[in-house]
């Protein structure tokens, strides 16, 4: 029988921990890759919890528990969870271990799944445990798992090759560069655990994660140049088989583990931002000497080739066609009142999927009305769900996934009748002033996305207002559509920076907000790629942005007063060109509608 209530399951899994001798137990949102979307047969925290977002933990003890969520979810853990069975923590004046050492018994036992969390964080835990008695232990096998029923086998879809023409670098190429990495740190091997990096280096995808187009494995690249790749038998096709060549040596999932004791007396890099503690304790064990060192795949990643450019600007192309038949869809039938969020967000995946290389949204989509556009990271579903207003703000966050690129952009709109308020022009049309502001930046080789964060919140800093999130964040190409380790953002709280300088050829998110809560949100967000400014007289290398996503921006919501000259030149030349490019994909009342939000300010 399968239980059907969060309260029951709660119960059974405190059951299963005092079987175990656990005082408590720690569940995050993680797979063995520590991903930031995972498959449906990692998703305990939600099973356990009733949470859907895509960030967040839980605490459990024997006679309480507690949900942890940043400034995102505030409103949405207290829809989803139920406030009689877990404790409202914030995060970061919180986390999970800080509220373990002040509530667990002392000498309790605190378990957790060595396989979900980073290395970091447990050591970091043990350390705040010892000063309270209380000790941190790895679990063998998790016990949600053991009470969880009728969990999902984790996916057997099979791993694809992905054609060179949109990589632009052969797998060999790759694992060479990897290799001579390897070589000139003293390193033996490396252990590539993220999913989009194991993809990247192999030139393979999958469809094991909803929106992220990876496979379930591992890699243990050599500094010879070879590779082993562990993926479960079931997802090896002829075709992977025969792209993957000689070089690359096939072994099944389950061989993991084991195969990290076969490095007795060898050097192996470990990326800790990357792999999970347990990898750390099957090397250490197996006698490895293990160096913490970052992945070596992410910063060539980050940095496309010329095809992946290409693949960008015309998946952009294609998917700005279906957002704009999208955009014209919801201006004629939302003012009706009969237009909700999941329908809406529905009709969009009904527009993009018209392109036959469309393979996947790259996230769940942010369609979201009225007061729900001031969660910046909301998520609709049947419970949350409800009709767009007349005379009110819309706001739809959304993206693809292409064989030749990942897209990502947000458009906010008014929906008719009636005029937005004197306030809502004036925060959007610092909104664009700021988004303006950035894309026409120009700054040295080497700076890093954090500098030119002001920019896009300058603007609205002068009338006293912020947002909470990220400026701009990575994104790749076929792949995650939240990529390291480039990123715009303040120092500071749950999105810094990275620090990591920007380099031509990456790919980046410009998403300056304005979010009132209860009331509307606001957010213009296109996707850029960093190119060289080519400054005449310049002293050293100057970088800036070419602009990837052409959609037109709602000019209801615009105050030409208060934009200068070169704001509204940049207006009139960015709508120039997404005519330009998206008009020829277009006919009927959808051309109409692009010419005529297309004219000049």
């Amino acid at each position: 029988m399968l239980m059907q209530t969060h309260e029951a399951r709660l119960d059974a899994l405190r059951t299963e921990m005092a079987k175990r001798g656990l005082d408590g137990f720690v569940i995050p949102i993680s797979d063995e890759h520590m991903s930031e979307y995972v498959g449906s047969y990692a998703q305990r925290l939600h099973w356990l919890t009733g949470f859907g977002g895509s960030a967040g933990s839980a605490a459990v003890l024997k006679d309480k528990a507690a949900m942890f969520t940043d400034g995102r979810y505030t409103v949405q853990v207290r829809e989803q969870v139920d406030g009689k069975l877990y404790d409202y923590e914030d995060v970061p004046a919180t986390s999970p271990a800080k509220w373990l050492a002040e509530h667990a018994p002392e000498g309790g036992k605190i378990g957790y799944d060595a396989w979900l969390h980073g290395v970091e964080w447990a050591e970091e835990a043990s350390k705040l445990f010892a000063k309270k008695g209380i000790e941190l232990v790895p679990v063998d096998g998790n016990p949600i798992d053991a009470v969880w029923a009728d969990r999902p086998q984790p996916s057997l879809a099979p791993a694809v090759p992905h054609d060179e023409r949109f990589a632009g670098r052969s797998s060999a190429d790759k694992r060479a560069e990897v290799a001579d990495w390897l070589k000139r740190e003293g390193y033996d091997a490396t252990v590539i655990t993220a999913l989009d990096s194991v993809a990247w280096l192999l030139n393979m995808r999958g469809a094991d994660v909803d929106n992220t187009p990876v496979a379930l494995s591992y890699v243990l690249a050599h500094a010879d140049g070879t590779a082993e790749l562990f993926i479960a038998h079931e997802k090896v096709t002829p075709e992977l088989t025969q792209h993957l060549g000689n070089a690359v040596r096939v072994r099944d999932r389950a061989e993991f583990e084991p195969a990290l004791a076969e490095f007795r007396g060898k050097t192996i890099a470990v990326d800790p931002k990357h792999a999970v503690a347990g990898i750390f304790h099957a090397l250490e064990e197996g006698g490895a000497k293990v160096v913490r060192d970052d992945d070596p795949v992410v910063l060539p990643k980050a940095i496309k080739t010329e095809a992946e450019q290409q693949g960008h600007r015309e998946a952009q192309a294609r998917d700005g066609a279906a957002v704009v038949r999208y955009l014209r869809w919801i201006e004629e039938y939302a003012p009706s009142g009969e237009v909700d969020e999941l329908s809406a967000a529905a009709k969009l995946r009904e527009f993009r999927g018209l392109s036959p290389d469309m393979r996947d949204c790259s996230f769940n989509t942010i369609s979201a009305a009225a007061g729900h556009a001031a969660l910046p990271h909301y998520k609709v579903d049947e419970d949350s769900n409800i009709p767009i207003p007349p005379s009110s703000i819309y706001l739809c966050d959304s993206g693809g996934q292409y064989l030749d690129g990942t897209t990502d952009i947000t458009r906010t709109v008014w929906v008719g009748p009636g005029e937005p308020t004197v306030e809502m022009i004036d925060r959007n049309t610092r909104v664009l002033k700021g988004h303006i502001e950035l894309d026409l930046a120009r700054f040295p080789d080497g700076t890093s996305g954090g500098a030119l964060d002001a920019l896009a919140r300058m603007h609205l800093w002068q009338a006293g207002v912020d947002y909470g999130h990220g400026t701009g964040h990575g994104v790749g190409s076929y792949l995650s559509v939240h990529e390291g380790p480039q990123r715009i953002s303040k120092p500071g709280g749950a999105f810094a920076g990275t620090g990591a300088p920007l380099r031509e050829g990456m790919i980046l998110s410009n998403e300056p907000g304005y979010y009132k809560p209860g009331e509307y949100g606001i957010r213009i967000e296109n996707l850029v790629l960093v190119v060289d400014a080519k400054v005449e007289g310049s002293e050293g290398k100057y970088l800036t942005f070419e602009t990837l996503t052409h959609v037109p921006l709602d000019r209801r919501l615009v105050d030409k007063a208060i934009l200068t000259d070169r704001e509204i030149a940049w207006w009139n030349s960015y709508h120039a060109k997404t005519r330009e490019i998206l008009a020829p994909q277009l006919e009927g009342d959808d051309l109409a509608w692009l010419e005529r939000e297309c004219r000049p300010l």
